[in-house]
């Protein structure tokens, strides 16, 4: 996008020319350059906008933004956004809101708007009725193919999507007829005699990550959601369920690297809240680590006996806690995508040992071949090190693959988020395990007293 001519443009006031170069570019694009100039020049380019293309650049503004034109803007300009926008967009803006700014935009708009706004304001936040739309394209089973297609006519362009339209009798649900369907049928023929029946549906108290995931596994442009009586009460589509992907995706890349998720971008976020964010994760593990403190307490003697030993343990617990941590992301990750279910958890189990053993038989290999290599005449019995160190690796990777592969599943089961089991919490039980491994394993080979 070529910032630098629009800014020369509303340098010079030259707004003809603005306005004219502005209806060029799609409204994300727009949104991305109101965030890099100043307010005053933020709010002049956004009245320079159509309605709808205003509606669409409005939703796509971050919090702050919104928040700033908000206090900017008129109440009759104010009306004409919120008009615009469609219904979850609405419900996604004012959930980020202030309660002052939101008792202002609920000011603006109609009496049915607003019902219809409380009437998603109800649903759980992660549900599947938190992010549909209730603006979709009900059909009659009676209703003919040419009365079908006028309908389109007259109420598409106040709804979301026009290619899926779904086959309503007294609100219930009982078929969905794309708009293919409907160009290639005969205009005599009724929506009861072309309409699908067997739908794919999902439920408001959904959660709204697996009905994403549905979207994405059926190839889907929409799902209906329907209440527990099978009446329906609105539609997710592909673009709000890439959203919540998005969305739950990050979360999860926080709750993994051991940071508490956060809404707001990485610049959105001050210092503190920053600092905050990741304070309680590493306090835990801080203390956590503790464990290990204690385990090499017990083996001082050991450690006094043989300093050498000592040197080998930030290899050991940095493989083990790797090799925790690739299991666990390949399980988290499997999960996510519906590959794998806790059912599955015996034959997880006994894959990762599998491959435990053979990486830890090569890596055995590799550092037994460095150790003779480097303490070779340093030491009495290399080849005994060398030995103990190889078995300690087998178990510790064979342990590590074990931990990182169960802990999710079993976050899974009883309800947590899996990512919680990720690298921070299994290297740090890895650490503990390793380290009591290792040192019990080398004192019996070179009968050290503990």
């Amino acid at each position: 996008m070529e910032y630098e001519k629009i800014l020369d443009f509303l340098e010079a006031r030259r707004f003809k020319q603005l306005k004219e170069e502005l209806a060029n570019y799609y409204p994300v694009d727009i949104a991305e350059l109101l965030e890099e100039v100043e307010d005053k020049q933020m709010i002049i380019l956004f009245r320079l906008l159509g309605k709808e293309e205003g509606a669409e650049t409005f939703a796509y503004m971050n919090s702050d933004l919104r928040e700033t034109l908000i206090n900017a803007l008129t109440d009759s300009e104010l009306e004409e956004v919120m008009d615009e926008m469609y219904l979850d967009d609405t419900v996604d803006v004012l959930e980020e809101m202030p309660a002052n700014v939101v008792d202002r935009l609920l000011m603006v708009t109609d009496e049915d708007t607003r019902k219809q706004i409380n009437f998603l304001l109800q649903y759980p936040e992660d549900s599947a009725g938190s992010v549909m739309n209730v603006d979709y394209i009900a059909l009659r089973p009676d209703m003919t193919v040419a009365e079908a297609i006028l309908k389109i006519r007259q109420v598409g362009i106040n709804r979301e999507t026009i290619y899926t339209c779904y086959v309503t009798e007294k609100k219930k649900l009982i078929g969905v007829v794309d708009v293919k369907d409907l160009l290639t049928s005969s205009d005599s023929r009724t929506m009861e005699e072309i309409m699908d029946p067997n739908i794919l549906y999902a439920r408001t108290t959904d959660d709204q990550e697996a009905v994403a995931g549905k979207i994405r596994k059926y190839g889907l442009v929409a799902i209906p959601i329907v209440d527990h009586e099978m009446c329906m009460v609105g539609i997710v589509t592909v673009d709000d369920a890439m959203l919540v992907m998005q969305e739950e995706t990050t979360e999860d890349i926080s709750i993994m690297a051991g940071v508490a998720p956060n809404e707001e971008t990485y610049f959105g976020t001050n210092v503190f809240q920053h600092a905050k964010n990741r304070s309680v994760w590493l306090l835990f593990l801080m203390l956590s680590a503790t464990f290990s403190g204690l385990v090499l307490d017990h083996f001082s003697s050991v450690v006094i006996a043989m300093p050498v030993l000592n040197a080998f343990v930030p290899m050991l617990t940095g493989t083990g806690g790797n090799c925790g941590s690739q299991s666990s992301t390949l399980i988290i990750r499997g999960l996510t995508v519906g590959e794998i279910q806790f059912r599955d958890i015996f034959k997880v189990i006994f894959k990762e040992v599998r491959v435990a053993l053979l990486v830890g038989t090569f890596l055995s290999l590799v550092n037994g071949i460095r150790i003779m290599i480097m303490y070779q005449g340093k030491m009495d019995n290399p080849g005994l090190l060398a030995l103990g160190l190889g078995i300690t690796l087998i178990c510790t990777i064979v342990m590590a693959k074990t931990i990182g592969c169960t802990l999710p599943l079993a976050a899974k089961k009883i309800g947590l988020d899996p990512a919680i089991m990720a690298a921070p919490l299994i290297t740090t039980l890895v650490d503990t395990g390793t380290t009591l491994i290792y040192f019990t394993i080398v004192s019996r080979m070179f009968h050290l007293s503990v």
